[in-house]
């Protein structure tokens, strides 16, 4: 565990439409403040809305999650660190992140996501159609909210969706805070193992999928390396289905709890998109991914953080800041901010953010057209909630209509 005077981090969530408590005490009396790690060293927690964006889009902050200064949230996980291991992309820094990025960048254009708008609704009218087939109660989690993206990122990626039960219980691993680092770094040699084979076998006759067209591109440029581009795929299979999946979960959920916002997108769709920014800044499914070290001295907030220290930029204190929100503990799908920090921040700011939008947009429009009697099946606190993972949502929503 880590401390900043009587709280203890990482902190849990003690409801799941509220932040932790101790958050907004932080936020309000020592916005930037250093906490205990669980290792004994000790970290900045980075609490305003203002200083979480400096922090995300400075260079001397380093996402290198190989350093081995980097700030450790789980006991021993330094531990396992391989510095001489090819970095993912979101643990790498300039000059290399940058043409990473660009690389697959183009995967993720207006023009390319739009071609992929008829697929994604194909496939959610499929599984709206499975889930009215299908025995009341039933789970919207196991029938809609995890195959949609799952069923999108592997057609985009070209990974066989008949897999998806394996990947998936290796992503519950890498995940779940009772995993130990050695599991999750096991977990996640298996996922990567699983990629590269896939790799190597598009690399004999490329197809025209995302991994097929980076094999032909990288050769192209004669940057291509089969483990490099694993690593890639492997970040967009997991961070590609799990995200998106937990959103569509709790903003139902939201939805089915606040009939009045869900009145507004049902009497009007083009309020949809704006309901899907607010459902991403107020639940901040993600507050740990925003880990740095500091690598150049460099004052946030009015104090000063020097090279070596470590960072804790916390998304959901900063989604829920006043000073950037009115009535920040409100939903309201009305509120028209995009300046929300769920999807990051700066130049690791989520890569796939507009195709999670359009999913969500897609999933709402046609969940609540198709089947507008939907309500829950249990009461709420009946819910099991994922208190125990690093990314929040459910593991079932029961719901009839």
């Amino acid at each position: 565990m880590t401390t900043t005077g009587k709280h203890e981090f990482p902190l849990a969530r003690t409801c799941p439409f509220v932040p932790p408590p101790a958050y907004e005490e932080i936020r309000e009396q020592e916005p930037v403040s250093r906490v205990r790690l669980p290792d004994g060293g000790w970290a900045w927690v980075i609490s305003r809305h203002e200083d979480v964006r400096t922090v995300l889009n400075d260079r001397r902050f380093s996402a290198d999650r190989q350093h081995p200064d980097f700030p450790a949230l789980v006991e021993g996980e330094a531990a396992t660190r391989r510095p001489d291991e090819e970095r993912m992309l979101i643990a790498m820094d300039a000059p290399e992140h940058g043409p990473a990025r660009k690389a697959v960048l183009g995967e993720f254009t207006v023009r390319r996501l739009a071609a992929l708008r008829p697929r994604i609704q194909e496939i959610v009218d499929e599984r709206i159609d499975a889930l009215l087939a299908g025995p009341r109660p039933g789970d919207l989690v196991e029938s809609l909210s995890l195959p949609v993206p799952s069923l999108v990122i592997c057609e985009m990626l070209g990974v066989p969706y008949a897999d998806h039960e394996f990947f998936q219980e290796q992503t519950v691993k890498v995940f779940k805070q009772s995993t130990s680092p050695e599991e999750a770094w096991a977990a996640m040699g298996v996922l990567q193992g699983y990629l590269a084979d896939l790799v190597a076998e598009k690399e004999r006759n490329p197809p025209d999928d995302l991994l097929g067209r980076q094999i032909v591109k990288l050769r192209a440029d004669g940057t291509y390396r089969r483990k490099a581009l694993a690593g890639m795929g492997l970040l967009l299979l997991v961070a590609g289905h799990e995200t998106t999946a937990n959103m569509i979960s709790l903003s139902t959920l939201a939805f089915l709890r606040n009939p009045d916002q869900l009145a507004m997108i049902k009497a009007d769709s083009g309020k949809t998109l704006d309901a899907v920014e607010e459902m991403l800044r107020y639940f901040t499914i993600i507050d740990v991914a925003t880990v740095r070290l500091c690598v150049g001295d460099i004052e946030v907030g009015g104090r000063l953080i020097r090279s070596g220290e470590g960072v804790l930029a916390l998304g959901y204190s900063a989604n829920r800041d006043p000073r950037a929100f009115e009535n920040p503990d409100e939903l309201d799908i009305e509120r028209g901010a995009r300046h929300h920090v769920a999807f990051g921040f700066g130049p690791h700011q989520c890569l796939g953010q507009n195709l999670a939008r359009m999913e969500l947009r897609i999933v709402f429009d046609t969940l609540f057209r198709r089947v507008p009697t939907l309500e829950l099946a249990v009461d709420v606190d009946e819910l099991p909630f994922k208190d125990d993972a690093h990314i929040y949502g459910l593991y079932r929503l029961p719901v009839t209509w």
